[in-house]
């Protein structure tokens, strides 16, 4: 039989009767002929809540502990979910992350996976049952309960499809699929029907919410189709396979992301090492760097600017000054009020006057562009952050996204 992995998110479950319309569809999909495993986050608000509760007893870092408290939200998840389906007549177990063979590194809190042992799954699925399997969490080869950080439980859904060889992918989520733009945002974002895996990656690197992109590199690297679609209705969502557009342009969407920092050191030596240097020892944090600009000074000196997520300039600040010290730089600038604003397609690198396009519609706007960065497939620009709603309105307007390539 065909194996099909679904995954659905905290919003998805995070009810009573929202578990058991999850649990309705699962039997209906089961019934109509697949073997099937389940993902599942933690309920609604629940990862927040662990985190608040821990922060109210301890204000010191316990990495080990905090993994060991937070997969508990998804422990709760799958076992009711299990116990609906169950109830309907259709027999499903449920398994945490080790019991699903999701082996890690050691990296507490943000573990990355190394392999998937998933023959226990195998056999619970020639039985006939449904898997029900916790997602964000797995285990290290020392033992140790690992966390897989943020949008672990669609990573989690991607490596089991990976290497359970599924037909597909579904990622049930609170809203119908990929936008052009954020709906929230631009009232005229129109659903995506399809999407490469490179789209989809620059889209959620980029701001766009609806899948994190260690799902996507995952996908994409062995080949699996993802369906990402809505939990409350039955509707076609958006689908993410290898790309076929050829040398044709098309530009899929626009994604903004106000929750960053720009940080600038500024009078960096210009000699070889020092970009190195500097992002070895933010890496070694644990940040992911979101965009790197460096700029010639004069006297042989450089400007190196990048941005981080709001949540870790904490970790970052203190590292940046220690190397501005030992490099020598002048100083270093942090700025809070900025957001990254991208425009993502196929064919960007070679499409004559698109960028003069996006500037122009940026201009019209009002829009300062402080950064710009380009790929094959986005222009990125650094705006600031109480202008970023407009600009990606403007945007979306100007490149008339709107309308049906």
């Amino acid at each position: 039989m065909p194996v099909l992995v679904q995954k659905y998110g905290g919003t998805s479950v995070g009810t009573p009767e929202r578990i058991h319309r999850v649990a309705d569809r699962i039997v209906q999909t089961r019934r109509s002929g697949a073997d099937l495993v389940v993902v599942v986050s933690a309920m609604g608000d629940a990862t927040d809540e662990l985190l608040d509760l821990a922060a109210k007893v301890s204000d010191r870092s316990h990495p080990r502990e905090l993994d060991m408290l937070l997969t508990a939200g998804e422990r709760i998840s799958m076992a009711l979910l299990s116990m609906a389906v169950n109830d309907r007549g259709q027999e499903a177990v449920s398994f945490t992350g080790s019991q699903s063979g999701i082996v890690t590194d050691t990296s507490h809190t943000r573990a990355k996976i190394l392999e998937v042992r998933a023959d226990r799954i195998r056999d619970e699925l020639s039985r006939g049952r449904v898997v029900i399997v916790a997602g964000f969490q797995g285990v290290s080869r020392d033992r140790e309960v690992t966390t897989l950080g943020r949008g672990g439980s669609d990573t989690t859904a991607v490596a089991l499809a990976a290497a359970l060889g599924a037909e597909e992918c579904e990622i049930y989520t609170d809203v119908e699929g990929v936008y052009t733009a954020d709906p929230r945002v631009v009232h005229g974002a129109r659903k995506l029907k399809n999407l490469s895996y490179d789209e989809m990656l620059e889209l959620a690197s980029l701001g766009a919410k609806v899948l994190h992109n260690r799902s996507v590199e995952i996908a994409r690297r062995f080949g699996v189709p993802i369906h990402v679609r809505s939990s409350f209705s039955s509707n076609e969502g958006s689908r993410i396979r290898k790309g076929e557009s050829m040398e044709r342009v098309v530009i899929r969407g626009i994604a903004h992301d106000p929750d960053v920092a720009k940080i600038a050191l500024l009078d960096v030596p210009d000699r070889p090492g020092v970009a190195a240097e500097i992002f070895r020892a933010v890496g070694e944090q644990g940040v992911n760097v979101r965009l790197i600009v460096q700029a010639s000074g004069s006297d042989g000196k450089n400007d190196v600017t990048f941005a981080v997520g709001s949540h870790e300039v904490r970790a970052v600040l203190p590292v940046v000054e220690e190397v501005r010290k030992r490099l020598g730089a002048r100083a270093f600038v942090y700025d809070p009020d900025v957001a990254i604003l991208s425009v993502v397609g196929e064919g960007l690198a070679t499409s004559a006057g698109t960028a003069g396009e996006v500037f122009d519609a940026l201009a019209k706007a009002g829009i300062n562009i402080e950064i710009i960065s380009t790929s094959s497939i986005t222009i990125t620009c650094i705006v600031r952050k109480p202008d970023v709603e407009r600009a990606v309105r403007a945007l979306h307007d100007a490149l008339r996204l709107e309308q049906e390539p």
